[in-house]
């Protein structure tokens, strides 16, 4: 997990998220559709099941059928957020805002 500026796009830190990862597809929203993280999945492995994004001058198939699982991670996100004080992030510094997903992410587990 990263935590980032508001203003810093998601998918600069795309490569670094999944660095050391075991799994057999990647799946992201178009937002995560660069060459390096495409590259970086194949290079560990893993299939990169990312929509191209329409500006793409050469565009890659995406597996439609295995794409839809993504939903479960936009669920996990929406569990997250329902939490109010990670939803606004009230917490002024870095290390009580990492606290408070990390006891919001066990609640939702356990």
């Amino acid at each position: 997990m990263f935590i980032t500026a508001g203003t810093e796009a998601d998918c600069s830190y795309g490569e670094k998220l999944i660095e050391g990862l075991d799994a057999s597809a990647l799946l992201a929203d178009r937002g995560y559709d660069t060459d390096a993280i495409v590259a970086a999945a194949k290079a560990q492995g893993m299939e990169a099941v990312i929509p191209p994004k329409r500006n793409r001058k050469v565009q890659r198939d995406c597996d439609k059928e295995l794409y839809r699982c993504r939903h479960l991670v936009e669920n996990a996100f929406c569990e997250l957020k329902r939490w109010r004080g990670i939803a606004t992030r009230y917490a002024k510094r870095l290390s009580s805002f990492l606290a408070a997903v990390q006891i919001r992410c066990l609640a939702i587990w356990a």
